[in-house]
């Protein structure tokens, strides 16, 4: 991969030679213009990644080769960069484009993170752009979608174990699609010829979980009309997959722990054993080896199941994968659904990759599918992406204002629960744009420093924390 190619324009020399020492020690490669003609030529070139522009040139202003560069299309990311006290200049550049600012004399910290966080931003609107022009179709193998290198591990480790007959744990927390890659180490093995047979281990009671899991004979107990052949038989020459394992009871973990060392069971009420060659991958989103240490599970049947053990990153742990994966979800429910949806705005999807989805892949599924129902815009924007709960209690019969005193609260309610939340976005945002600095923030949103201070305790944001949220 190329060094990301930036072009610094200021008439300081001290300036153009600090940024280019600064950043080609991080394997950029810079180019410096003094003057604003040089550099806008430069600019027009197209071969630059990133733009430090600074508004104040002695044969133009910055402002002039920014509306140049925007009206002519340049691809180039801007960062504006102003020795001035106030930055209201700063402020009107990023109206017109400009992804962020520096206030003279910044650090070296501060110019690493705005390039850093620019090319972040192109890196996405790219991909955006990539995503919203193909012609649709998944993206990866199978159902899977992914390409960052924290699943791609996991490809390799699937693909590595298929074959074998060796007993699989996947550990991952819910909705990362454990039963997913459970089917695709299946279909990748000799045994895609026979059934693969989901059971979660969590819905059935200790007793019906046993009979599902060996059979019954006829009369075993009350209802028992028939003999009935278990998962485990009907398994045979495929694959057996068990989910939640984690809430097996004892019993139950010293069955399972007899099967997976002598591959033989019993049905409920039979005096014979049956044999069975069915593969058995297991699934968690609990920390087994900890329940061992706590008594909850069986130490020897942790380390039967333990065999070839695959980890499964949670979505926030892969999010170059987010774009790709609501790309996909998006194409899925727009086929179900006969809608014509192109995409999302680049607004849209910075707030998708930056959310931290704790229900994982499946809860963006959720998300777009939602999305895709409720909208009726040809692009998704953020406003799609709010979803006010409470207008539905509103919505219902008894709870519709009666009177101008109700509908007043009503208002007021649904203003602090979902404006509030969207005011909460804007403060971080804005800290986050400008490190923490709390004086900048607020002269780059036109607040005084006093409102914005108040905005920050009535919302409990502190600048602090606020630099390291994602």
């Amino acid at each position: 991969m190329h060094p990301a190619a930036i072009l610094v324009i200021d008439d300081e020399q001290s300036i153009c030679e600090g940024c280019r020492l600064v950043l080609s020690e991080s394997d950029y490669a810079v180019t410096c213009r003094m003057n604003g003609a040089s550099g806008l030529g430069s600019a027009r070139e197209g071969r630059f990644d990133l733009i430090l522009l600074d508004m104040k040139l002695p044969d133009m202003d910055g402002m002039e080769i920014l509306h140049t560069l925007r009206r002519e299309g340049a691809a180039a990311h801007v960062i504006i960069m102003t020795g001035y006290s106030t930055v209201q200049n700063a402020v009107e550049a990023m109206k017109l484009g400009a992804v962020d600012y520096l206030t003279k004399p910044f650090t070296e910290k501060a110019l690493l993170e705005a390039v850093e966080r620019a090319l972040e931003k192109k890196r996405l609107f790219e991909t955006n752009l990539s995503l919203r022009r193909s012609a649709g179709g998944a993206v990866g193998s199978g159902q899977i979608v992914g390409e960052d290198p924290a699943i791609l591990a996991v490809f390799d480790r699937v693909r590595k174990v298929a074959p074998t007959d060796s007993t699989v744990l996947i550990v991952g927390e819910s909705g990362t699609g454990k039963e997913l890659f459970a089917r695709a180490i299946h279909e990748e093995s000799d045994r895609d010829g026979g059934k693969f047979v989901a059971v979660d281990c969590s819905t059935l009671s200790p007793n019906l979980l046993e009979s599902e899991l060996f059979g019954h004979v006829k009369g075993a107990f009350t209802g028992a009309t028939q003999d009935k052949a278990g998962i485990f038989e009907l398994a045979q020459e495929g694959t057996l997959f068990l989910d939640d394992v984690a809430n097996l009871t004892m019993e139950m973990q010293g069955k399972l722990l007899r099967v997976l060392e002598s591959r033989e069971y019993k049905p409920v009420g039979a005096s014979h054993f049956k044999k069975t060659n069915a593969r058995v991958i297991a699934a968690t989103n609990k920390d087994l080896k900890g329940m061992v240490e706590a008594g909850a599970f069986r130490e020897d049947l942790f380390y039967r199941l333990n065999v070839f053990p695959i980890f499964l990153p949670s979505l926030r742990e892969r999010r170059n994968d987010i774009p790709a994966l609501a790309y996909h979800f998006l194409r899925v429910f727009c086929d179900k659904t006969a809608k014509n949806i192109e995409g999302f705005t680049d607004d849209a999807l910075e707030v998708l990759v930056n959310y931290d989805w704790p229900g994982n892949v499946r809860q963006l599924r959720n998300v777009v599918e939602r999305l895709v129902i409720m909208t009726e815009h040809e692009v998704l924007d953020t406003l799609d992406l709010l979803e006010p709960p409470q207008v539905k209690e509103f919505l219902k019969t008894d709870a519709i204002p009666q009177t101008l005193e109700e509908l007043k609260a009503v208002k007021k309610q649904l203003l602090d629960d979902d404006y509030g939340q969207i005011e909460k976005a804007f403060l971080i945002k804005a800290l986050k744009a400008c490190g923490g600095n709390i004086t900048q923030a607020a002269q780059m949103v036109g607040m005084q420093r006093s409102n914005f201070s108040a905005l920050m305790k009535k919302h409990q944001v502190s600048a602090k924390n606020s630099t390291a949220q994602k």
